[in-house]
């Protein structure tokens, strides 16, 4: 797996590791969190998380200029890494919620979130686009798709563990003040203690059984008492979180230590770009012109791809993460832990991927990178058929519907964690065949003093399909929740069929790029 690999690989590996396990704390929890501590809907906390998960993607566009201009990608990746911890600073401090201090409050965590998101884009694109420039080397041009997957798998070793943190310290520290998680308790609380928002009879009767479930010792007929509870449980909750993102302060620090380190084994493009200056003829540097276009059509048209992929991809943040909480039996895991099984999956797929292309390739019988990335969206679309048709026969309703039942009804149909077992594998294979395999397709087709920009852009293609992030949540929330599905299901087919067509175009173009 290793072998014949750059030795810049595993430190450059090793950085973004630290980085991803910080922010994969925090994204577990997001959206839960955002309703969670300010009472916010479903939809708008998903609308918050679009914006931020898109600002994300669309902030590597400035940070690969920036180190284009600057031709100091290292010292812009530091930055990057001083800049999120300073974000994630913000977010540690427990600052209880009330209705007065509500518009401030919100306003300095999407701030944090802001800072977060521009220090990922300082970081993110650049490191790529360094891995990327450790495969310029003719030795090592061979590896370049197996070297992206290997830097992918250490991505996910920092994923796999960050779900359990901020459940595990929530959790913790309810127990520590007598107190028992429950997924359902911090909406009807909010319901409760809002000025503007009636609860219904049923969803006061909900609330009212869940008191005793969650530890509270109150007499329910005392509606004051009622609400100093729910006041308490958040208060509780929400801190526990907020202790959460002090694990991702000091991965953030591990990752830029790791990264100050061994920085010096890492290339230095100005360096290389300085030793490459000659002089060309007019003819050469028109064909030049030409080459540059066709590379960039060729890359503008995989990102077209990408931005449907991670559409529906990235619902496992919003929508399916919302379906585990909902429609799956949490009583012994907590729906964001599920989060994990992703990056679980990558990590123990990604070795037999990897194998099965190294066999390919020794029969000759390779599949190039864009038919790769053909056969994931297929793949993805496999996932959301599967969810379709057992969301289809399970006859779930909305989840609006599926909130306002009893909670003996609403148990009564949900469903084993198989479901989500079997689909993670199949998005996870699908991701293990378009995202890695789609950095290193950038890098090869990415004309050598735009290498930090075009990692940007695959970046800002991720960003349009963030931006698109909320529309799950509202078809989820708004209809029987088979037609979310089929709705994604769609989008994958569709963009499959698109790539397939153009794969004969796009493997002339990256075979001239050999």
């Amino acid at each position: 797996m290793f072998k014949n690999q750059p030795k810049g690989l595993i430190p450059a590996a090793l950085s973004n590791m630290g980085e991803r396990f910080g922010y994969y704390i925090m994204n577990a929890v997001l959206v839960l969190f955002l309703c969670s501590k300010f009472g916010l809907s479903e939809e708008t906390s998903a609308l918050v998380y679009s914006f931020f998960y898109a600002g994300i993607y669309i902030l590597s566009l400035v940070g690969g200029i920036i180190a284009d201009k600057t031709q100091n990608y290292k010292g812009t990746i530091i930055w990057g890494l001083v800049v999120m911890t300073l974000g994630y600073i913000v977010l540690a401090f427990p600052i209880f919620h009330t209705a007065s201090n509500h518009v401030w409050l919100l306003t300095l965590t999407c701030f944090a979130l802001f800072l977060i998101a521009f220090g990922n884009g300082l970081f993110k694109g650049n490191l790529q686009a360094i891995v990327g420039q450790l495969y310029d080397n003719p030795r090592y041009a061979s590896q370049r798709d197996s070297g992206f997957q290997i830097f992918y798998v250490f991505i996910n070793i920092g994923g796999v563990i960050a779900p359990f943190v901020a459940p595990m310290l929530r959790s913790w520290w309810l127990e520590t003040n007598g107190l028992i998680y429950n997924a359902s308790f911090p909406a009807l609380a909010h319901q409760c203690l809002s000025v503007t928002d009636s609860m219904n009879l049923q969803n006061a009767n909900n609330l009212y059984a869940l008191i005793s479930q969650v530890g509270g010792n109150v007499n329910v007929a005392d509606f004051s008492a009622v609400q100093a509870f729910c006041s308490e449980y958040l208060k509780v909750f929400n801190t526990g979180i907020h202790y959460s993102f002090f694990a991702s302060v000091a991965a953030m620090l591990i990752s830029l230590t790791i990264f100050l380190v061994t920085k010096k084994g890492l290339p230095s493009p100005a360096k290389k770009e300085a030793a490459a200056n000659v002089t060309v003829s007019p003819e050469e540097r028109k064909a030049m012109a030409a080459e540059i276009r066709q590379r960039m059509t060729a890359l503008f048209a995989v990102l077209g791809i990408a931005i449907f992929f991670w559409f529906s991809f990235h619902q496992n943040g919003t929508s399916l993460s919302l379906f585990a909480r909902d429609f799956i039996k949490t009583d012994s895991i907590q729906p964001e832990i599920w989060q994990a099984l992703n990056p679980f999956y990558v990590i123990i797929l990604t070795p037999i991927v990897m194998a099965i292309f190294s066999a390919l390739h020794r029969k000759g019988k390779e599949i190039s990178t864009p038919r790769k990335i053909a056969i994931g969206m297929g793949l993805a679309g496999l996932a959301y058929l599967f969810l379709m048709i057992f969301s289809w026969t399970q006859g779930y309703p909305s989840a609006t519907d599926f909130k306002a039942l009893s909670p003996e009804q609403a148990d009564a149909l949900k469903s084993g964690p198989w479901v989500l077992f079997v689909l993670y594998f199949f998005l996870t294979v699908a991701e293990l065949f378009i995202s890695p395999l789609g950095l290193s397709f950038v890098s090869k087709v990415a004309p050598k003093h735009l290498q930090g920009l075009c990692q940007g852009l695959w970046l800002g293609a991720t960003a349009v399909g963030n931006l698109m992030l909320w529309i799950g949540p509202l078809v989820y929330n708004k209809f029987p929740i088979w037609i979310a599905w089929t709705m994604f299901l769609a989008v994958c087919l569709i963009s499959m069929t698109v790539m397939l067509a153009m794969v004969k175009w796009l493997e002339r173009v990256t075979e001239q790029e050999q």
